[in-house]
């Protein structure tokens, strides 16, 4: 993955070393704000729609007026990625509730300050990984997050101790358990494939990120005749489950062979994860990149 070169900061394109945010941002000083991740894919957003339907969700949440209407975010977002010249990657954007005078947890009014918003693209090998072909380790740690987790917070020091909890266990992903069920992976919706060929995920509540490319993934299974069950699953299930795979829009599908060092499977990614995402790259790359329309 390479680091940007350029940002756009409210309005501007500027070095991403002149892209400077003031200390008294409520993003830096509260973690006031949201972001959203899209994949890129031959210079296109990947599920646009929906991810920007789901930016809209967060930012309606917290009462945060964004500083670029929502009418015209999808063309500041696809005109800045094909500014870049990006093909294959990410896309980042942030919107934070602005820089107030004062550090008043209360909401400033929105007619004194405006939101922040910054974006920047990042490339990434999607179509060839690494991660996709060899798969992935991953721990189980208790769910320590807030309650509010279908909003794409900024707020993300929970994830952060999580993963590295993963990173000093030497595993990729770490799957966070609350009352004995998963949740999700600090990046990623986790999937199960049970011993009898079913695809398992956890319904969508405040308790997960409603993650676009599990959305996508459901479809697809859907229209492979995969049975699918959307229900709560325990680490047992996930330990005697004959595939598990992460879902991400900034790794798409990718499977996860061992957790807790029980190796899942054979050991290497299986072959319904295979397929899933092989499907995904298809329509991905195609010239309609939309697997979900929106969200509701």
């Amino acid at each position: 993955m390479t680091h940007p070169k350029r940002a756009y900061l409210n309005g501007k394109i500027v070095p991403i070393e002149e892209a400077n945010v003031s200390i008294m941002d409520r993003g830096f000083l509260f973690g006031d704000g949201v972001y959203e991740v899209a994949a890129i894919l031959n210079g296109r957003l990947i599920d646009g729609p929906a991810h920007l339907a789901r930016l809209k969700r967060s930012l309606d949440e917290i009462e945060l007026r964004p500083p670029v209407s929502t009418e015209d975010l999808p063309a500041v977002m696809q005109n800045f990625v094909s500014n870049e010249e990006l093909r294959e990657g990410m896309v980042y954007v942030q919107i934070t509730r602005g820089c107030d005078s004062n550090r008043a947890f209360h909401f400033p009014d929105p007619k004194i300050v405006s939101a922040t918003m910054v974006m920047f693209v990042m490339e990434k090998k999607l179509l060839n990984s690494p991660i996709a072909e060899k798969g992935i380790k991953a721990i189980t740690v208790p769910e320590i997050r807030w309650t509010r987790r279908d909003i794409k917070s900024t707020s993300l020091l929970g994830q952060v101790l999580c993963k590295q909890a993963a990173v000093a266990a030497g595993a990729e992903e770490a799957l966070m358990v609350e009352d004995g069920f998963i949740t999700e992976g600090t990046t990623s919706a986790v999937c199960i494939v049970s011993a009898e060929g079913r695809l398992v995920m956890r319904p969508v509540t405040c308790e997960i990120l409603d993650s676009i490319t599990r959305r996508a993934t459901h479809r697809l299974a859907g229209e492979m005749n995969i049975p699918i069950e959307e229900r709560r699953f325990t680490p047992s299930e996930v330990y005697s489950a004959i595939e598990v795979f992460c879902a991400s829009a900034s790794a798409l599908i990718h499977g996860v062979i061992e957790i807790d060092g029980h190796a899942i499977g054979d050991g290497t990614p299986g072959p319904i994860t295979r397929r899933l995402r092989e499907i995904y790259l298809e329509i991905a790359a195609g010239e309609n990149p939309v697997i979900v329309e929106s969200i509701s």
